[in-house]
């Protein structure tokens, strides 16, 4: 017997101009959306103040919706190797926020969060939005479909409960960095 499963998924589609969110909560076999949006800093100045802006408002977030786990979408590899680092940078400030709250922390591929949702991974941010649009009957779309890629990190987490052990669970920087071996290896001590 499988106990009935509660709990609200923060999902975040990190970017330096354009953070989308998503925030959905899991009712048994059912989910319904709470709320999704963007974090717009197109108008900000400075790389590192858009990171703090990052870090702030993915802890609004947290403490306004109170989620349960963080479903994150990882940076997409592309050839300009400038755009995937400040696209880390922007990552590493959501999961740090996390990681402050003691949430876990669940990192998708974009390819596989395609697919969970559109059957295809190749598919469009429109094709995204419009399945989640029929999927989780949303009345309208936003006009930033950011805010739907954040929403599709959550469900795609959502899709992974069953698959998902414990794999992820970072209660501190140490934790992720040990998951993901960000840490140096020690060296041995010559003789």
């Amino acid at each position: 017997m499988t106990m009935s499963k509660d709990r609200i998924i923060l999902g975040i589609d990190p970017g330096t101009n354009i953070m989308g969110y998503g925030v959905i909560h899991e009712k048994g076999k059912t989910v319904e959306v709470v709320g999704f949006g963007i974090v717009d800093m197109r108008k900000m100045d400075g790389h590192f103040n858009k990171l703090k802006h990052i870090y702030e408002r993915t802890l609004q977030l947290i403490d306004g919706f109170n989620p349960d786990e963080l479903a994150i979408e990882a940076p997409f590899q592309g050839k300009n190797v400038q755009s995937m680092l400040k696209l880390g940078r922007a990552q590493g400030a959501a999961i740090s926020a996390a990681l402050t709250r003691t949430i876990p922390i669940f990192e998708y591929a974009p390819r596989k969060i395609k697919l969970a949702i559109t059957g295809t991974g190749a598919a469009s941010k429109e094709q995204v939005a419009g399945m989640l649009q029929k999927l989780l009957k949303l009345e309208e779309l936003p006009k930033q479909l950011d805010a739907t890629d954040g929403l599709a990190a959550a469900l795609c987490h959502y899709y992974q409960r069953d698959k998902i052990k414990s794999e992820s669970n970072c209660k501190s920087w140490s934790d992720y960095a040990k998951q993901k071996n960000l840490l140096e290896p020690k060296t041995r001590k010559k003789k």
